[in-house]
This record gives C-alpha cells, structure tokens and sequence, in this order.
C-alpha cells in the first residue's frame, strides 16, 4: 500500500509559479506510475499530468502543455508538479495519485492510491 502527502500549494499571482511535491511511503515507489490531478469547486476531477513508473514517459493535459511539468526521484519518494505562467483558471486543489500500472495513465479509474490534495489559489 502506498500513502501519499502533498505539499507546496499556495497563493500566487497570475504568471507566477509553484512547485508541488508528493512524498510517498513505501518501498515500492519505482513500481508505480503518478500523476497530478485538480479539482475546482463545482467542476468535476481533472487529469493534469501523469509519469511512468520509471520515469522515462510523461502526459499532460492539453490546458497545461508548456507550462506544468511532472518528474519524479525514484531514490527519494518523490514526485513533483512545476507550475509555471499560472492562471487564475488553474485555481484548484491539486492531488497526487499512484497507479499500479507502469504508465503513464491518466484516467482516475486507473489510480489506485490518492494523497488529501493541496489549494492552488491563482489570482488574477
């Protein structure tokens, strides 16, 4: 089982950046693919980005493209969300989320295990 911790949400600026990190317990971290998923009051659970177990694949939703940009340190437990030229429509709460497949996956049925999330407050 994996337990998830999100950290780095924040009040920022439009065209600012953040930097979000998901910390993950277990010894088995490299098996499982991550991704990155937001949610904003009222509207539905969105997929933002997604990264292979190994790290070598990555996929982002299209809104995010050449501006967000997922990794992952497999010796550390990590993986992370860099945030750049945010808008105030990335306002959300922001999760993390494993997967046992080896991915990259982006669908919410394909994750297994789901961090408590983190706001992201853009302003404009």
């Amino acid at each position: 089982q994996v337990q998830l911790a999100e950290s780095g949400g924040g009040l920022v600026q439009a065209g600012g950046s953040l930097r979000l990190s998901c910390a993950a317990s277990g010894r088995t971290f490299s098996s499982y693919a991550m991704g990155w998923f937001r949610q904003a009051p009222g509207k539905e659970r969105e997929f933002v980005a997604g990264i292979s177990a190994g790290g070598g694949g990555t996929s982002y939703t299209d809104s995010v493209k050449g501006r967000f940009t997922i990794s992952r340190d497999n010796a550390k437990n990590t993986v992370a969300l860099q945030m750049n030229s945010l808008k105030a429509e990335d306002t959300a709460v922001y999760s993390c989320a494993a997967s046992l497949y080896y991915g990259p996956v982006y669908r919410t049925s394909d994750f297994n295990y789901w961090g408590q999330g983190t706001q992201v407050t853009v302003s404009s």
